[in-house]
């Protein structure tokens, strides 16, 4: 048995020994089979009878897994649980594909619900209104007067009917900061299309909102939900001091079920006292929550042409930052990079990866500080992967968007970028040019299973179907590599030397698979169970409880 590396037992932490089981992440340790957790930490790796002779002394809890596959936990690198315990409210509207399933769907919800409730719903996909554009009045019949307020898929675009218009006192355009906006027609009177987050939060804010105690349970049983999906752990990408002080007092109560950074949304319209505050507050950390990191905008996203393009897409749209001032963003960067944040920039778009790796290369050195990230990369010109290549920066990727790519290029994204299509989610490509690669899921605008993120990116077609159309089948990863990138890699990436990896002193973070998902095919790995996830030493998921 092999000992600790002299880290002191945090009593906070829970314990918990773990025989029978192949382990994946233990390099070191190759004839291992057991582990043993003490405060919170892995205490030592070794034989099943050394493990249970020592938890037995000390009086630790010891599971059998029976020859299952133990990883270190998996951390989704992207993901929005704060926000989709909020916009998952309502009805689900993904996979609806006309008008009429819509409003079918709407109908029913309108007929469940009790007078003077909002109609809320969520997932809506943009292909249903290539002819009629995004309009509230479309649903003028399935619910009447009821205030209605959808959201897309994509978290980017928000569809509102007259009522709840009305109720957020919206009559017309407005300006924003931002590249947001409120749709109007041809009489400046609002379609109910309300575009980034800017313009469909003044919609969602008049809209009921839930009791102190209402939001806190459901972050609480968002991040169960996560646990029962294997995840232990993410980085959420839309913090506010709320969220703060939702994981706090869960952590006070012992009822965080998860290991979290949060990057502290920057708005564009957010001035230099707001900047301030965020770094004084960059300390702000629990036992498992942790700030001092930033996420910013550079674009939108393709479907709605707001992505940032080296070049128009075939609408002609795709030519603007989010930031009508690129200064100003290059200055918020520094400011963070100087205070020793985390920075994550969304860019969509191939030129607004270029320009967000252009204000990184300016940034002056930090020693011993991990480097910042660019989320998404959705499409990358080859000369965007040699600027990726010994830049440092982490790209944070998610292949399993292309769920929503056709074979005949008929989709949304596909029909505006057109031969460009070919050049999206070059996971391979990026990987090669020696940059660091993390993978999420974006939840709630994907499924927020890791083993659909993971399948999607050693596959690239849709998991389980044989007859699926493969896209770019050169860019497909290794079931290793896509492992790592849910484990090792973004710890790396964070700065981590104690997590990712099963080894004594590293975190007591474990998702344990009813089999090896290096050895399951793409098509066979959503479907192996998640036995145990196990948090800080306790386990949060069994699936025999």
């Amino acid at each position: 048995m092999t000992g600790g590396t002299g880290l002191a037992a945090e009593a906070a932490g829970g314990g918990l020994a773990i025989t029978g089981a192949r382990l994946r992440g233990a390099a070191a340790f190759e004839d291992a089979t057991a582990i043993l957790i003490r405060g919170g930490r892995i205490a030592a790796l070794g034989s099943d009878a050394e493990i249970r002779a020592a938890a037995e002394a000390e009086a630790v809890p010891v599971r059998d897994v029976g020859g299952a596959t133990v990883t270190p936990g998996l951390f989704d690198s992207h993901t929005h649980p704060h926000w989709a315990a909020e916009v998952t409210a309502g009805v689900d509207l993904g996979g609806l594909g006309t008008i009429e399933e819509i409003a079918a769907a709407l109908a029913a919800e309108h007929a469940r619900l009790p007078e003077g409730a909002w109609l809320r719903g969520w997932n809506l996909e943009y292909e249903p209104f290539e002819r009629s554009g995004l309009r509230g009045d479309l649903f003028d019949a399935a619910v009447g007067e009821r205030p209605l307020a959808l959201i897309c898929y994509d978290l980017h675009t928000g569809l509102a009917n007259r009522p709840a218009l009305a109720a957020a006192g919206i009559g017309g355009a407005r300006a924003f900061d931002d590249a947001s906006e409120i749709v109007v027609d041809a009489d400046g009177l609002p379609t109910g299309e309300l575009r980034e987050p800017s313009a469909y939060q003044l919609v969602f804010g008049a809209a009921p909102a839930p009791s102190h105690e209402e939001e806190r349970d459901g972050l609480r049983d968002m991040f169960r939900r996560l646990a029962a999906a294997g995840l232990t752990g993410g980085a959420i990408m839309d913090g506010r001091e709320r969220t703060v002080e939702m994981l706090d007092e869960l952590e006070r109560r012992g009822e965080l079920d998860h290991r979290v950074t949060l990057h502290h949304w920057h708005a564009v319209g957010d001035d230099d006292a707001a900047v301030r505050r965020r770094i004084e507050t960059r300390d702000r950390r629990g036992r498992l929550w942790q700030t001092g990191a930033i996420k910013l905008f550079s674009d939108g996203v393709i479907d709605t042409g707001t992505a940032w393009l080296h070049r128009p897409d075939a609408r002609g749209d795709g030519g603007a930052a989010f930031w009508p001032d690129w200064g100003r963003y290059a200055e918020v960067v520094r400011a963070y990079h100087e205070a020793g944040l985390l920075i994550a920039t969304h860019a969509v778009g191939d030129y607004a990866v270029s320009r967000v790796l252009e204000v990184y290369a300016g940034l002056p050195p930090r020693d011993g500080l991990p480097f910042h990230s660019v989320e998404h990369l959705e499409v990358l010109s080859d000369a965007d992967v040699e600027q990726l290549r010994g830049s440092g920066v982490t790209a944070s990727m998610q292949p399993l968007h292309m769920q929503w790519r056709a074979e005949d290029l008929s989709d949304n994204w596909a029909s505006r970028l057109g031969d460009r299509a070919a050049t999206g989610y070059r996971v391979r490509d990026v990987l090669d040019a020696g940059v660091r690669l993390v993978l999420g899921s974006d939840w709630p605008v994907a499924q927020v299973d890791p083993r659909l993120g993971m399948a999607w990116a050693r596959g690239r077609h849709t998991p389980g179907d044989p007859h699926a159309h493969v896209f770019e089948p050169e860019q497909r990863l290794t079931g290793e590599e896509a492992l790592l990138a849910y484990t090792l890699w973004p710890a790396q990436a964070r700065g981590h030397d104690d997590r990712g990896v099963l080894a004594p002193g590293a975190v007591g973070d474990l998702t344990v698979w009813g089999a090896d998902p290096v050895d399951a095919t793409p098509d066979e790995l959503p479907g192996v169970p998640i036995l145990l996830t196990v948090v800080d030493g306790r386990i949060v998921h069994s699936a025999a409880d």
